[in-house]
């Protein structure tokens, strides 16, 4: 198709013009022609207008208008636009109903929202998990519809990085995962997934747990302590001595796993540290240099660099055990005469409890994992360390339990550093005279 530009329409009406005043002057008809044929160039210009006008009006769908020059060209280009737009409309509509069709048939709660947080569509899962109806709902502010206290914090604080657990606003009996990501400009999409089973399974767990471990307790106590009677007065056959040495071993590593359970199952059960006291980090830090070394097999250099200017506030026995499971860790997997380092100190922003070793080191694929119950990463060095492998699990949770963090880095044959990080409100400056 030839491509009419302004020039090319204003040649065709200037040779026109140029051709009537030529007669004119010819045959000295004077400027009444000339007038006259401006005028019908004028007419022309407008009844094109007024058909792109009707046209636009009536629906672009139909076929175009005939014309020639760039206003044939116009109605040729809108027309292709309209058919190309008509084809995309089309298509968008297809993904949407199928976006929609597939969203629909999900157990999972779906909830599409417009910038400002008005709903756009629900499946019928949403009525089920969250009261919500597309009929009625469409066009109403979510928040005016779900008026949990923590829910409103959680979407309008837009910090959508974790889930949030709640209870369902229909059903006191449902617990829900609350997931919510942004689309397109700004517009939101909610999941809320049932997760009740998960919940109630993972209270039995801790239940469980709890209560064999109590229960084990005062049994295994007194196997422990007639076994620590037969070790005392042992000595005529050294078989039976050291059978009862070995079950005297596994007896107390049974009874260790039996008190880290415990204590796991206390602080999984409440969710905030209960004491607040301010706990001196030095002598603290003295006491875990002799548990350490304790601990080790073998001599370690065990280094000591405090900021004696900071105490820390929270619980002194959670955060005893988290810093010594540290230290025990990093000297029961260092050889003899490694160097392992306590560390206290803070900046602007946080303060930091560290404990450095120039022990085997850690693979980094086995770093994330190193926090979950019982994983080891070499379970062959299980029984020769004689951990309960809770000692880090132990660490993570007394550290949530005080707004912390527990980093980890570590090189493979040069040593690990595992960084404890507080608040900066947990640090309390101690006043000099």
């Amino acid at each position: 198709m030839r491509y009419y530009n302004w020039k090319t329409e204003l040649l065709r009406i200037g040779l026109l013009l140029t051709a009537v005043a030529a007669v004119c002057a010819i045959f000295d008809l004077g400027l009444w022609p000339l007038f006259i044929a401006a005028l019908l160039v004028c007419a022309w210009l407008l009844r094109n207008l007024q058909h792109l006008s009707d046209w636009l009006y009536s629906g672009v769908d139909k076929a175009p208008p005939e014309a020639s020059g760039m206003w044939g060209q116009v109605f040729d280009v809108i027309y292709d636009m309209q058919r190309e737009t008509t084809q995309n409309n089309a298509k968008l509509q297809a993904m949407i109903d199928y976006l929609h069709s597939s969203f629909a048939s999900m157990s999972d709660a779906v909830v599409m929202l417009d910038p400002v947080g008005n709903i756009e569509w629900c499946n019928a899962s949403a009525h089920d998990l969250l009261g919500l109806r597309q009929s009625d709902d469409t066009g109403r502010q979510l928040i005016n519809l779900i008026r949990s206290p923590a829910f409103l914090r959680y979407f309008e604080a837009e910090r959508y990085q974790s889930p949030l657990e709640m209870t369902s606003p229909v059903n006191g009996s449902l617990s829900l995962s609350v997931s919510v990501n942004f689309f397109g400009q700004r517009n939101r999409l909610l999941f809320a997934r049932d997760v009740t089973r998960t919940h109630r399974l993972e209270k039995m767990r801790k239940d469980f747990v709890a209560n064999v471990s109590h229960e084990l307790r005062t049994p295994l106590t007194v196997i422990n302590g007639y076994l620590e009677t037969f070790s005392e007065h042992g000595g005529e056959n050294p078989r039976w001595d050291r059978a009862v040495s070995q079950m005297l071993q596994q007896s107390r590593r049974m009874h260790m796993l039996i008190q880290d359970l415990m204590l796991l199952s206390r602080l999984e059960a409440i969710p905030k540290a209960g004491d607040d006291t301010v706990l001196s980090l030095r002598s603290l830090m003295e006491m875990i240099r002799e548990e350490c070394g304790s601990a080790a097999k073998g001599p370690r250099r065990i280094v000591i660099e405090c900021d004696d200017t900071i105490s820390i506030r929270g619980n002194a026995n959670e955060l005893r055990s988290a810093f010594s499971n540290l230290a025990i860790n990093a000297a029961r997997y260092t050889a003899e005469n490694d160097t392992i380092t306590l560390r206290w100190y803070r900046d602007d922003d946080h303060a930091y409890f560290e404990v450095e070793d120039t022990g085997i080191g850690i693979e980094p694929q086995y770093i994330p994992r190193l926090t979950e119950r019982f994983y080891r990463v070499d379970q062959s060095r299980s029984l020769d360390t004689g951990g309960t492998g809770l000692g880090l699990a132990i660490v993570k949770h007394v550290l949530i339990r005080h707004r912390a963090e527990l980093r980890i880095r570590s090189v493979p044959e040069k040593g690990s550093v595992f960084t404890c990080v507080f608040p900066r409100s947990a640090a309390v400056q101690i006043k000099t005279a």
